[in-house]
């Protein structure tokens, strides 16, 4: 007789055992849902924050561009470039508009190309520009192509081609450089960054200064930029020392030896490091010595290391 049920009863103990289990998973997933989450505490990190109060200087930190000791830019500021020419390559008509109404009343004169191509065309037969503002991305030729075809041209050497674009990222930004564009403006476009560019790039505002125009160290306007932050404004005047304390000598062998691009590089550098520590005296030298490299003229270094050694004392 047992032997009989024998598969029935196996059957059922089977059944019995999965039963179990099923009430004992059942009661554990319960356990689990209803036990409160283990709290975590995440440490309080502090973070010292670098305040930029002034846009511009925020976009020069990020540019090694030449900071001016400026307040909040207007309209009426951009009088002091009058008589410059400006080449305003756009294709975007209400971007023409906008760069056109912020110096409308400068007597800044602004040629408009809609695209790369005619940007070109125009330059054939007039050079006498100070910088080109480069839309990215236009029509027929786009500023990357067309900023090569300058570069390649030495009539054009003189001129400063500026990026125009949105592309922020650190690719982009490269890419523009590779393609021989010496400076980038955000868009949408912000006046006190295209303030700082005129004027640093201005032949008529630099023939305005002097020596006696400018201070070797204006630690006020460092401190500034560096958030009104003794201890990084000190750090990074120590950095400075410890990076171009033997520049001079640096450029006196490089332009010695012939090279002229690793000296134009070195130059740049100290231009924007020198400006943003607010050394005015070594980045108004600085310049000039890049300026006469970049026009194959005769360059003198020994202004350029008199105010190194200034401002190193």
């Amino acid at each position: 007789m047992i032997t009989q049920y024998q598969n029935e009863l196996l059957a059922l103990a089977l059944i019995f055992v999965l039963l179990l289990l099923y009430i004992y998973i059942k009661r554990k997933t319960a356990t689990i849902q209803n036990t409160p989450e283990k709290e975590i505490i995440i440490p309080e990190v502090q973070i010292k924050e670098v305040q930029i109060k002034d846009t511009a200087q925020a976009h020069i930190i990020k540019n090694k561009s030449l900071i001016t000791n400026h307040k909040k830019i207007t309209k009426d500021d951009f009088k002091i470039f009058a008589g410059e020419r400006i080449l305003l390559a756009e294709d975007n008509i209400i971007n023409q508009k906008v760069i056109l109404g912020i110096l409308g009343d400068s007597n800044i004169e602004i040629v408009v190309a809609n695209d790369g191509q005619e940007a070109l065309d125009i330059l054939r037969d007039d050079k006498d520009f100070i910088i080109i503002l480069m839309d990215a991305h236009m029509p027929r030729i786009d500023g990357f192509q067309a900023t090569k075809i300058i570069k390649q041209n030495s009539e054009y050497d003189h001129i400063t081609v500026v990026a125009l674009s949105g592309d922020t990222a650190s690719d982009d930004i490269k890419k523009m450089k590779n393609a021989g564009m010496s400076e980038h403006l955000e868009k949408p476009l912000k006046i006190n960054a295209l303030y700082d560019i005129l004027f640093k790039y201005s032949k008529k505002v630099k023939a305005k200064n002097s020596q006696s125009d400018v201070i070797v160290l204006d630690i006020k306007r460092g401190l500034e930029v560096c958030g009104n932050d003794e201890k990084f404004y000190h750090d990074i005047l120590n950095e400075f020392l410890s990076a171009y304390n033997n520049s001079a000598q640096e450029l006196e062998l490089l332009l010695k030896n012939g090279k002229i691009l690793q000296a134009d590089q070195l130059l740049l550098d100290i231009i924007g490091v020198s400006a943003n520590i607010g050394a005015d005296s070594l980045t108004y030298y600085a310049t000039q010595l890049k300026d006469s490299i970049k026009q194959n003229n005769e360059n003198n270094i020994n202004n350029y290391k008199e105010e190194l050694n200034a401002l190193i004392s």
